[in-house]
């Protein structure tokens, strides 16, 4: 493929004679065995998978909060959006110093001479470009977003959505240009697989680099183990705010369960959204064909259900809680409707784009969803959506709606 391409577009360019070389462009400049194929091949291996858990399931994540129309998302399991939003950002975070260590092995080849010696190489070079700006894009703003820090002006998760198809579609023309390359590195040292498509002074050359690594062990055991322990130790101190065995060691998580208001960690606060004033006079309205206007003494005499329900943000933090109120299909049947009518939630904050949300029939219909009024047996505190809010299994943090304040039927929010 390179070589049609060199000749489709041009001869190589002669390279310059050795004594010009200087500086990182002589040969020999980055001696360390370690900036090798093998090595190149095998952190990109585990980089590979890494990115493609973390796109699979930021799909995911994307698709439940801005469903397309052949999605019909679930509300069993309860824990499903748990565990896809853990995996999600726990392999983000591991992404990071994997593809630190994936730069340092195959930087030196930034310096290779002549720069763009075909014109198959400027393309190469190119895609890499592409490969790099992207995936660092992708990781650092997923970071920040954790954080929960905005310093730039875009809308970060759709910004966040389509950088992930550029990073995975750069990844498979990455793979796929390089698939001889990958293919010699992964096969084992003194394999066919090693030395296909080489020279001779090649193979000998690649035979030389590899002995030298393993030889020279301490270096080689060094990088490897620098390496792991490096993925551990984010792993290690973030992922406990979903696994919450792990909660003690996990210092680095923004959200650690236990810890919040009632013991559950908050993003949106009541004062952030504006409603700490919630008085006497509030009703929840449920349009149907019997509107209700409803006090909170008239939710507290409908029969009350109690659920051992997760909250699950999208920056990666869940935690179970027990949830008290009444069912959202009891209500749905009081008004006259279906108990599976699609219905949107609107909150009493006065802005924000999780100001209202869909609950679609899967969940409008579930058994388990709420408009809870209690927590942990307690009334709701006014951070965690007093005097009414939406928890349904299966559902993203951000569209369990705080401070309930009308249901009607239709789509008209985010998420389904």
């Amino acid at each position: 493929m390179t070589s049609a391409l060199d000749r489709v577009l041009g001869a190589r360019l002669p390279e310059p004679p050795e004594q010009l070389r200087r500086g990182p462009f002589r040969r020999g400049a980055f001696p360390s065995p370690l900036h090798s194929e093998r090595r190149a091949a095998r952190t990109g291996a585990f980089l590979g998978v890494a990115f493609a858990v973390c796109f699979l399931t930021g799909l995911v994540s994307h698709w439940v909060q801005h469903p397309p129309g052949w999605l019909s998302w679930p509300a069993s399991p309860s824990w499903l959006y748990r565990v896809t939003q853990g995996l999600h950002v726990a392999t983000g975070l591991a992404s990071i110093p994997l593809l630190l260590v994936k730069l340092w092995t195959v930087y030196p080849k930034l310096f290779e001479w002549p720069p763009a010696g075909s014109p198959s190489r400027v393309v190469s070079r190119l895609s890499v470009l592409v490969l790099v700006g992207a995936s660092t894009m992708q990781l650092l703003t997923g970071l920040i977003n954790i954080a929960e820090w905005y310093p730039f002006g875009f809308f970060f998760t759709t910004t966040h959505y389509w950088t992930g198809w550029l990073a995975i579609g750069a990844v498979a023309v990455h793979v796929g240009a390089k698939a001889p390359e990958i293919r010699r590195g992964l096969a084992r040292r003194g394999s066919a697989g090693a030395t296909a498509g080489l020279t001779g002074e090649q193979a000998a050359e690649r035979a030389g680099v590899d002995d030298a690594a393993e030889t020279n062990g301490v270096p080689r055991r060094a990088f490897v183990v620098a390496a792991g322990l490096s993925v551990g130790a984010v792993t290690l101190t973030t992922v406990g705010q979903t696994l919450s065995p792990l909660a003690q060691v996990s210092v680095l998580g923004p959200r650690i369960p236990g810890v919040g208001p009632q013991g559950l960690p908050v993003r949106q606060t009541a004062a952030r959204a504006g409603t700490t004033a919630v008085g006497d006079g509030y009703r929840l309205v449920v349009e149907g064909p019997r509107r209700l206007e409803l006090s909170l003494a008239d939710l507290q005499g409908f029969p009350q259900r109690t659920e051992r329900l997760p909250i699950t943000c999208v920056e990666g933090w869940s935690s179970n809680a027990t949830w008290s109120g009444v069912r959202l299909g009891d209500l749905l049947e009081a008004a006259g409707l279906p108990r599976d009518t699609e219905v949107t939630v609107e909150s009493l904050q006065t802005g924000g784009l999780y100001r209202v949300s869909t609950v679609s029939a899967p969940h409008a219909r579930s058994p388990r969803t709420l408009l809870a009024l209690r927590l942990g047996g307690e009334q709701l505190a006014p951070d965690h959506g007093y005097p009414v809010r939406l928890i349904a299994p299966n559902r993203p943090g951000v569209m369990q709606t705080k401070w309930v304040t009308r249901v009607a039927p239709g789509r008209g929010g985010i998420g389904g």
